[in-house]
């Protein structure tokens, strides 16, 4: 992983839209020579048409829309157009062994071609050596037999693969290289987080002992002091901060506490590790109106281990504000309505298939930013109803992690050493974790350096002088 690079194309290089014109003009020739003079049944249709017409156009899609970031992708056409490829030598030679000469050369330039777009080989050029012995060596055996059986239909219906061949040369010389120091997304990676693959042994296996979440969290409770709090908040205040409060306080302790432990900004899906960096995806249940009869909606607010105080401030009170001056439902709500409306039966397929779609890392992005079972860290406050905080359980749908509530503030009478009484206020805090993504002692850690911030809030005003970042 440390030797990986990231490759990327441009929509800006000229080559990569000679590129997508090679496709283009592959696709449509792809057509038009078949229903000029009719093609054969469904499966030579499906094979010989269908499949590598598609894998031109996705392979130019892939590179024009996403090429800066998710170029390695490109892989999955290739891998299309070597199956193609197989079967077209297949139907046309009458030798077993060349027929599977030929499979093993276009599985070894379609392997090759996802190692090294994946980033790990220093050199695009590479790609130029099995791209000339593979599919270059099978247009020049398919040309010279049509050329040599006077098939010239043959060879117009060739054109379509020399097109093909010739955008991906193109645009082996438009590939770029990123620079060095970040991490890329490649296989195996989510869109909301990156795999972590040097997790020690155990670490890996633990999740397919435990599989759901709640067998595998652990309840932790503490209680906080909250004198050095209550001073800083009526200091925010004062400072215009109208509304600032001991959830921001907790939350922004807790954003700084990831800047030292990375860790607790993992989860867990599909029995695999991910980690969102230095996207910490904060959830919280608010109410438009503090009345029984007020539905629940979530705000789903993105913070980063850099954020101040002031900062984690300003984006969890814009995200509240817009939920509770806006006449209209929020998208949580909206989506969770259109859910509403499917059958109970029906739904019950609709949510399994979603399961499956995010065990796999498949679910559409707008569906990860509207749940609130996908986060970092999911943050209740039982203090403003009133009660003790509860331990809530986490969500085996989803990936959060991490479930925190604090309660009521509380005054608590203590005897010093020297026989005075002193009266001290205290918040209950409680955490349900999930133990897989890291053990006891890194979650010992973790909350001893958090009770160690919140008792000296006033550094939150300062971005943190370190950020570690987490393991590869």
């Amino acid at each position: 992983m440390k030797n990986r690079i990231h490759l990327y194309v441009s929509r800006g290089n000229w080559l990569t839209w000679l590129m997508a014109l090679c496709m283009a003009a592959s696709a449509v020739t792809r057509i038009v020579f078949p229903v000029e003079k009719g093609y054969g049944g469904t499966q030579e249709v499906w094979s010989q048409i269908l499949l590598p017409m598609a894998a031109a156009v996705l392979y130019a899609l892939i590179a024009l829309l996403r090429g800066e970031e998710l170029f390695y992708k490109t892989a999955i056409p290739v891998w299309m157009m070597s199956l193609y490829a197989g079967l077209r030598i297949q139907s046309s030679v009458d030798s077993p062994l060349l027929v599977w000469l030929f499979w093993i050369c276009m599985i070894f330039f379609a392997y090759l071609y996802t190692d090294i777009t994946a980033g790990r080989w220093p050199h695009a050029l590479l790609l130029l050596t099995p791209l000339v012995l593979s599919p270059l060596t099978f247009l020049l055996y398919i040309t010279r037999t049509a050329l040599m059986a006077g098939n010239w239909p043959a060879l117009q219906r060739f054109l379509s693969d020399a097109l093909a061949a010739l955008g991906v040369l193109v645009v082996i010389f438009a590939i770029r290289i990123h620079p060095a120091g970040e991490l890329h997304p490649t296989w195996g990676d989510r869109s909301d987080g990156r795999r972590i693959r040097t997790l020690p042994p155990m670490a890996q296996v633990s999740p397919y002992l435990m599989v759901n979440r709640n067998e595998a969290s652990n309840l932790f409770e503490d209680a906080i002091e909250i004198s050095h709090i209550d001073r800083y908040i009526r200091k925010k205040r004062r400072e215009g901060l109208t509304s600032f409060g001991i959830t921001h306080v907790l939350l922004a302790a807790y954003c700084r506490g990831l800047c030292k432990y990375p860790g607790l900004n993992r989860f867990l899906s599909g029995q695999r590790i991910y980690s969102r960096d230095n996207d910490i995806s904060f959830c919280m249940t608010i109410k438009k109106e503090m009345t029984t009869q007020s539905p629940d909606t979530v705000i789903k607010v993105h913070l980063a281990p850099t954020d101040t105080a002031d900062d984690v401030y300003r984006k969890v009170q814009s995200a509240v504000d817009q939920v509770k001056n806006s006449p209209l439902d929020s998208n949580f709500d909206l989506t969770a309505g259109a859910l509403n409306l499917i059958p109970g039966v029906v739904l019950k397929f609709v949510v399994w298939l979603l399961k499956l779609l995010d065990y796999f890392g498949l679910l559409p992005k707008f569906l990860l930013e509207v749940s609130p079972f996908h986060g970092s860290l999911f943050l209740t406050s039982m203090g403003s109803l009133g009660i003790p905080p509860v331990f809530h359980h986490l969500y085996n749908f989803g990936n959060l992690p991490v479930f925190g509530a604090f309660g009521m503030k509380r005054r608590a009478c203590e005897v010093l050493e020297d026989g005075t009484v002193v009266q001290r206020k205290y918040v209950d805090m409680k955490f349900v974790m999930d133990e897989r993504i890291v053990d006891g002692f890194y979650y010992a850690a973790f909350f001893k350096y958090y009770k160690r911030i919140l008792q000296h809030p006033e550094i939150l005003d300062d971005p943190p002088e370190t950020v570690l970042r987490d393991i590869e």
